[in-house]
């Protein structure tokens, strides 16, 4: 039988205390819990120096850009809106690396400012130089290598639209010529894995490529360190990947005379296990003796997209509203309260239900979702069926729980449409 999961850093009377005075759903950080993975990350081996960047689009709230800040961490934005975000945060554009899908509008503008460019395309590194000739910039490419627990996290290899493809370098390299770049960077990222040796050859891939572009000072190993949110699940270990990948870039020293500062982009390492979702069971239904029992939460997919979109699972842990001992287990199907059929909490693979072992749960009672800090509330379906965005809550280190995200209003939802009187 599988095993019941529990809490990670709340306790029961502080979950229904913070559900008291917060309502639910809401999500619940631990800044000591986020902090000790900052300070993990900042340890990551590393040969000669080592910048340590949040992939910000894991989780954008304000007060964890600036919690990581005084750690002296820095930047990942995946957006023009992520740059200007993290400004607003406190951030220099100096401490800003824009590394975007979409080529951002106003990237001039925010190159101009101190933002480190980051091209993620033959394209993008031509409009780059024709702004910019002569500048210093970083490429992305797609070493050809991949890894994630799924297709969906996986952002290298064939299918990747991640990066400029490895075997076009010689096309990257004539357009450096045309417009007199300098390549400051190399930055490659795989996806979500935890193999050391998956590691350790796009390293050593990457600094392949490093070595072609000679003036290149800096190598970005990208992030995606496999957080097990699962009990039995593994987390990566940043020693043990880290250490060969160190000693990689010393042999390149001792052979090219060349030594690297390394970056690393964690996202999901730093906060996912830092997050709890606090939600009700609103109701309760079974499909028959041949079916399953249901439980329905007070939230969804509105707040937690990843058990729809990646199949992801999550630590589900009953906490009674009222203080009970010795209370009986029950095998149930966990679902949101969206009206879709693949808000689905507990499913298999390819989106069949599937039960999950839980302390017996009633109408009223609370279930605590577990390692929801990073891409849940920065990456749900915001309100699908007009569902409010989900409030978000910190537990300082003193143990107070303070609102860092309000719960919107239906008038800031509406607030941007603009209704025709007359068509």
């Amino acid at each position: 039988m599988q095993a019941i999961e529990k809490l990670r850093f709340l306790s029961e009377d502080q979950v229904r205390q913070i559900a008291q005075e917060f309502g639910t759903p809401v999500f619940v950080y631990s800044q000591l819990e986020l902090e000790k993975k900052a300070d993990m990350a900042l340890q990551f081996p590393n040969a000669f120096g080592l910048t340590v960047r949040y992939a910000m689009k894991s989780n954008p709230n304000a007060s964890i850009l600036k919690l990581l800040k005084k750690k002296g961490i820095q930047i990942d934005a995946s957006s023009e809106h992520e740059v200007k975000r993290a400004i607003l945060a406190g951030f220099s554009p100096t401490e800003i690396m824009l590394t975007s899908q979409e080529l951002a509008k106003d990237f001039a503008k925010f190159v101009e400012s101190g933002v480190f460019f980051n091209a993620c395309s033959l394209h993008q590194l031509e409009e780059f130089g024709k702004k910019f000739p002569g500048k210093s910039l970083s490429l992305r490419f797609n070493p050809g290598l991949g890894s994630g627990h799924t297709k969906k996290t996986d952002v290298g290899g064939t299918a990747s639209a991640f990066g400029i493809w490895h075997e076009k370098i010689e096309e990257a390299k004539s357009l450096i010529s045309k417009y007199g770049l300098k390549v400051e960077k190399i930055h490659t990222h795989i996806g979500s894995g935890s193999d050391p040796e998956v590691w350790k050859a796009v390293a050593h891939h990457t600094l392949e490529i490093a070595e072609q572009f000679p003036t290149a000072t800096i190598v970005n190993l990208g992030g995606g360190y496999k957080v097990g949110r699962m009990l039995g699940e593994k987390s990566t270990d940043m020693q043990t990947i880290g250490s060969p990948v160190k000693e990689l870039f010393s042999k390149f020293a001792d052979r090219t005379g060349r030594k690297l500062h390394l970056e690393i982009e964690p996202g999901t390492f730093l906060i996912a296990l830092a997050g709890s979702l606090l939600t009700t069971v609103d109701d309760k239904i079974d499909t028959g003796s041949k079916g399953f029992t249901f439980l329905k939460l007070d939230t969804g997919m509105d707040a937690n997209t990843r058990p729809s979109l990646y199949g992801a699972k999550h630590p589900l842990v009953t906490v009674k509203k009222n203080p009970t001992n010795g209370l009986p287990t029950q095998e149930v199907v966990v679902v949101g309260h969206c009206c879709e059929s693949g808000d689905l909490f507990t499913q298999k693979e390819g989106g069949e239900a599937e039960t999950r072992p839980m302390v017996q749960a009633e109408i009223g009672d609370y279930v605590v979702m577990e390692a929801v800090g990073a891409y849940c509330a920065g990456m749900s379906t915001k309100n699908y069926n007009s569902f409010p965005e989900t409030p978000e809550v910190l537990i300082t280190l003193d143990q107070r729980p303070k609102l860092i995200r309000k719960k919107q209003t239906l008038e800031q939802i509406i607030q941007c449409e603009i209704s025709l009187e007359s068509y």
